[in-house]
């Protein structure tokens, strides 16, 4: 099944934050360890014009069926981080996505 991605555009921006804090936008990916799933996380990224500055995965769970990304992306205002999310949500195969936002002066 093939994501649908809305055609607003994601390219970075700071405009809504201090002018001295860089903003990350942190997600926490739970999902069955299922192939598919790193790639169609990463390509949502690549079609909102976006490159994780961070990504780290794992196999967990007694019999390593449960997969946890954790990646970060630089520059996102909230809405844009906020929708996101839910797109990473309606993903076959995701079972849950937290978010948080780290900001370094």
């Amino acid at each position: 099944m093939q994501d649908v991605v809305a055609s607003q555009s994601f390219h970075p921006n700071l405009s809504d934050t201090p002018a001295d804090a860089e903003v990350t936008a942190c997600f926490s990916v739970q999902a069955s360890a299922e192939p598919s799933v790193m790639p169609r996380v990463l390509e949502l990224f690549a079609k909102l014009g976006l490159i994780p500055t961070r990504w780290h995965s794992d196999l967990g769970g007694r019999r390593r069926d449960e997969l946890t990304i954790d990646l970060q992306v630089q520059g996102l205002t909230d809405s844009q981080r906020d929708h996101a999310a839910a797109l990473l949500r309606n993903m076959v195969s995701v079972t849950s996505v937290l978010v948080t936002e780290k900001r370094f002066s």
